[in-house]
């Protein structure tokens, strides 16, 4: 099928260029906030890896471990129910609020692989996203048909991925961590492009605007956190 390219998007009061320069400013403050919550993220995990007590309270109790991630799930889809009803305040504490939660669990990756491949894992995922991004930003084509087939993928992913918690096939594993990688890849473009459209020209500076930011940077968070974790199956060094 051949690729379709989107029109860039027209406003009766301002030039493109005017356009162009507050889609930039909005996309700034999305990978912003994105930055910070991956730095809480990040910093949250290595103090708790380093930190045995809190590392005893977390993973040696099932009970405490489920319970934050039960709440981490529930925090993502009460923010994108909420995010209209809320001041944009509340929507960026209930965002930061699940990157520290976020930290507090992906603690784990500390306990099964080596620090030096999580620190290079981390820097191939941030090249691999950058550039996805970059391009999500910058092309002329439509992404929305790649939209619905990744989540498609996704959905398979996911059920497969439940499937092998029980299953503990080998093979279904690899092909998992393989397929994921793709996925999140090919999302990180997608949802780049799809997030610089939902901008509306002309309210920047509002709490609509800094919402809008919010949710966007919470997309390209959970695409760069899992994109990250599948590649660590691949290029981490366990202990």
């Amino acid at each position: 099928m051949e690729s379709q390219s989107y029109p860039e998007r027209q406003h009766p009061f301002l030039t493109a260029d005017q356009v162009k320069r507050e889609q930039a400013a909005f996309m700034t403050q999305v990978y912003g906030w994105m930055t910070v919550a991956l730095l809480i993220t990040a910093s949250v995990s290595v103090w708790v890896a380093s930190t045995p007590a809190v590392l005893e309270l977390i993973f040696g109790n099932r009970l405490v471990f489920y319970a934050l991630l039960i709440g981490e799930v529930l925090l993502v889809i009460s923010l994108s129910a909420a995010v209209q009803r809320v001041s944009a305040r509340t929507a960026t504490a209930m965002f930061l609020g699940y990157a520290v939660m976020n930290g507090l669990t992906l603690a784990s990756i500390f306990m099964l692989y080596t620090g030096g491949s999580i620190a290079s894992t981390f820097f191939v995922t941030a090249g691999t996203f950058g550039a996805m991004s970059a391009y999500g930003y910058f092309t002329k084509r439509d992404l929305t048909s790649l939209g619905g087939f990744l989540l498609m993928a996704l959905i398979g992913l996911i059920i497969a991925s439940l499937v092998n918690i029980f299953w503990q096939n080998e093979t279904l594993y690899w092909i998992a961590t393989y397929a994921g990688v793709l996925i999140f890849v090919g999302l990180t473009a997608y949802d780049t492009q799809k997030i610089k459209e939902m901008n509306v020209i002309g309210n920047a500076g509002t709490d609509e605007d800094r919402k809008e930011a919010i949710m966007g940077a919470l997309r390209l968070y959970l695409d760069f956190i899992n994109m990250f974790l599948y590649m660590l199956r691949l290029f981490g060094r366990r202990r």
